[in-house]
């Protein structure tokens, strides 16, 4: 069994991390993680096949939908309401001709990388910037603050 120190630190030479271990570093299910990817809030890496695997770079995305849950109260809905009002158009800078054709601009419900709707479409999403820039979303920051220190 591992020690607390080192839950979660097993990666292989990519420097990818099973689910699994994942799921432990976190003290969650395996099962949990896969139903936020299921809900679009997670892109795992997949090998061949179909393993699923993240970074150390996922970390604070995953524990970000956690605190959102779990401290927030939010549902699902609410975090992809949340996450579709980052500006995709902006952060992958199309130009005023892309905002105007933006799929992700025009159906802004949820995030940009949930029905793949970059302007961009040979973008990766799992290596987007507006998925990675998801954890520092200004949207959400009220929310992790604990309750007392939120503005009403």
């Amino acid at each position: 069994m591992q020690s607390p120190q080192s839950r979660g630190k097993r990666q292989d030479a990519n420097g990818l991390v099973k689910i699994g271990t994942v799921a432990r570093k976190f003290e969650i299910s395996v099962d949990l993680l896969r139903l936020y990817e299921r809900e679009g809030l997670l892109i795992p890496v997949k090998s061949e096949k179909g393993t699923r695997y993240f970074t150390t770079v996922d970390f604070d995305w995953i524990n970000t939908l956690l605190r959102l849950v779990r401290d927030a109260g939010l549902n699902f809905a609410g975090i992809r309401h949340l996450l579709a009002l980052l500006p995709c158009w902006e952060l992958q800078e199309c130009g005023t001709n892309g905002t105007r054709t933006c799929p992700a601009k025009a159906h802004a419900t949820e995030p940009c990388w949930i029905k793949h709707s970059c302007c961009q479409p040979e973008r990766v999403c799992y290596t987007c910037d507006v998925y990675r820039s998801a954890p520092s979303c200004t949207n959400l920051r009220p929310l992790l603050l604990p309750r007392s220190l939120r503005p009403d």
